[in-house]
């Protein structure tokens, strides 16, 4: 892979460090109006680099509990910049979010394993990783199964906590012990035992852009 090549996602440790400095200088500049220009510059920058994706599926929740959050902001202070600072935590919160949601687990994992991080850390972070799309595709299962057995509605609370809530709760302890022997048959030993890293991940271009493109306009809404 070419140092100038353009093609391959944003460097795990570059991503994560992108998300930082978004939502620290998003949070602390969420009174002003910098800050909401920050955030939407955030969000040009991240379409430039490929996040269409991420961004379609994060947008309707950011909007929503955003606006909410926004209102009730407004309705118990009737400040304007109360309801400001509300939507540009939740604007930052919600984009910091979106690299590492591009990011596969995997490739945080070598990353993090090329400098040498604790395999304590290590491993945390593959598993907070892979919890979440996890959890989707289990409640997708439980609730095709309660489909093809005529459950009835999950807004029952009977039905929820029956048909919906114990099975799924059952299935993410089984997922609990089948993830625990996979770590420990793939070697991925706690200790210091001694590893090697199958396919390196490497700083290219694109990288090295996009941090400087989230850094400097973190600098320059600070400095104005």
């Amino acid at each position: 892979m070419s140092f100038f090549s353009f093609r391959q996602k944003i460097y795990p440790l570059i991503a994560l460090f992108a998300g930082a400095v978004v939502l620290v200088f998003g949070l602390i500049g969420a009174k002003t109006v910098i800050a909401s220009y920050f955030l939407i510059g955030v969000l040009c920058w991240y379409l430039i680099f490929g996040y269409y994706k991420q961004i379609l599926r994060i947008l309707p929740a950011a909007v929503f509990f955003g606006g909410i959050f926004a209102g009730i902001a407004y309705a118990a202070s009737h400040d304007p910049q109360s309801a400001l600072a509300m939507a540009n935590r939740f604007g930052a919160l919600f984009l910091a979010a979106v690299p590492g949601m591009a990011t596969a687990p995997v490739r945080m994992t070598r990353s993090l394993s090329q400098v040498h991080t604790p395999r304590p850390v290590t491993l945390g972070m593959l598993i907070a990783m892979s919890f979440v799309p996890m959890l989707k595709v289990e409640i997708k299962r439980v609730r095709e199964a309660m489909k093809t057995r005529g459950a009835g509605s999950i807004l029952n609370p009977k039905i929820l906590y029956r048909a919906f809530l114990v099975p799924l709760v059952m299935r993410l302890v089984n997922i609990s012990d089948t993830l625990a022997l996979s770590v420990e048959t793939r070697g991925f030993a706690i200790g210091k035992a001694p590893y090697s890293i199958y396919k390196r991940e490497s700083v290219v271009l694109s990288d090295i852009l996009f941090a400087l493109g989230i850094l400097g306009g973190a600098i320059a809404a600070v400095i104005v």
